[in-house]
């Protein structure tokens, strides 16, 4: 499944684990006005069909590229965004077609091989029959993993959350906790750059580590913190991630 916004340079945008294309949901209408924005639901995820088994992510890439094809306007190259599990897809995006990949943006990105936040006390909602505490299940959960400041987790943060992960069918996971980003990214020269959130909960204390990492295999990379901010930096600070986003591609600042 597929979205498109606006018009001009391309961008595709790869969502997260349990996700959907709602993971970018505040930044499109700032982006949309300096691309065409392409936004699906990964395979297995959100509206979209689960890829046959074995999956893994260089097969779930393949998915994907065959249904840009579809999408794709022209011959010019795609930036690239990626958040999370979405951008292990980008990665290996940029590995298998490198002419059509001209820039890649890693979003609190999973699939590096680096040690992880603890993020083993997520409260478990699928047995959980009453609709108020299930909801509050999922804003538990927004508050441990996903969004740093709790002020930040509104109705529609917990909604997209529910909806997202009923959704998901796909065990992205073991894919996630592997080193096969950092593989992909050894393997080409794409143009690369990195956006954290300061508190990203995937992360932890090992920030420095993933900013060494992003600068070893692309020296001179530009590696962004957003301040007070967690591991759903584009929704938790919409304006500033597509500030910074916009910038690392080298478009124009935020339209007024």
């Amino acid at each position: 499944m597929w979205r498109i916004w606006g018009d001009g340079p391309q961008l595709l945008l790869l969502h997260g684990g349990h996700g959907s294309w709602t993971h970018w949901i505040r930044a499109i209408p700032e982006l949309s006005q300096h691309f065409r924005v392409i936004a699906p639901d990964l395979p297995g995820l959100g509206e979209s069909d689960m890829p046959p088994e074995p999956y893994s992510a260089e097969s779930l890439t393949t998915i994907v590229a065959g249904g840009l094809d579809d999408v794709v306007q022209g011959e010019s190259p795609l930036d690239v965004a990626g958040f999370s599990f979405g951008a292990i897809v980008a990665g290996h995006l940029a590995k298998l077609r490198p002419a059509q990949v001209h820039r890649l943006v890693l979003v609190g990105a999973g699939g590096l091989g680096l040690p992880r936040g603890r993020t083993d006390g997520l409260t478990k909602w699928r047995r959980i029959g009453d609709s108020q505490r299930l909801l509050a299940a999922h804003r538990a959960n927004l508050e441990a993993l996903m969004i740093h400041d709790p002020a930040n987790v509104d109705d529609l943060a917990v909604y997209l959350q529910f909806e997202n992960t009923r959704r998901a069918r796909l065990r992205s996971r073991p894919i996630a906790f592997s080193d096969t980003l950092r593989r992909a990214l050894s393997a080409g020269d794409v143009s690369l750059a990195g956006i954290w959130g300061q508190y990203d909960a995937t992360v932890g204390g090992h920030m420095a580590e993933y900013e060494a990492l992003i600068h070893a295999l692309r020296p001179g990379a530009e590696f962004r913190i957003i301040d007070g901010a967690g591991h759903w930096v584009a929704y938790e600070a919409p304006r500033r991630f597509a500030a910074t986003l916009l910038s690392v591609l080298g478009r124009a600042e935020l339209r007024s």
